[in-house]
């Protein structure tokens, strides 16, 4: 697997799936349950700063507080969170945010090397048996590829 193209790969699909959409989309609710385009941007910006601190640990740092609080608080819990911190910032905000830490992360991954980032075991709180390209694959690029789903589908519903 080339993790640089899973990275590049996934933000491209976002850029795709929200290119277009009229601004007064971004705010409606029921593109997941209660959360708006924008609440899914602003979820996979925290996602995306979370995949930044396992980089960052991974290459040795211990000053991680996204992962931290993902730790402490648990994935739906840290999902209610981080959305709810991003609720006053405008759409242009939010998506700023996401693309410049969909860059920071593509960055940040190029400088660990191939072997550190087939290291089984280099993220004990995600499974001994996985290492850093299984979490890129499932958590980041899985996980934005089925929000993209989502936001199409909410697009094709409501023709945006």
């Amino acid at each position: 697997m080339n993790a640089n193209d899973v990275l590049f790969y996934g933000h491209r699909t976002v850029k795709q799936t929200i290119q277009d959409l009229p601004e007064s989309a971004w705010t409606t609710p029921g593109v997941v349950g209660i959360w708006s385009v924008k609440d899914v941007i602003a979820h996979l910006d925290s996602f995306e700063r979370l995949l930044i601190d396992v980089l960052r640990r991974v290459q040795g740092e211990t000053d991680t507080p996204t992962l931290d609080r993902f730790l402490e608080l648990g994935n739906a819990r840290f999902n209610d969170v981080e959305v709810a911190e991003r609720q006053d910032w405008t759409v242009a905000e939010v998506w700023q945010a996401y693309q410049d830490t969909a860059q920071e992360s593509q960055a940040l991954l190029a400088q660990i090397s191939v072997a550190e980032r087939r290291r089984t075991g280099a993220l004990p709180w995600y499974g001994k048996e996985y290492d850093l390209e299984d979490y890129i694959a499932y958590a980041n690029y899985g996980h934005k590829r089925e929000h993209c789903a989502q936001i199409g589908v909410f697009r094709d519903q409501t023709k945006q």
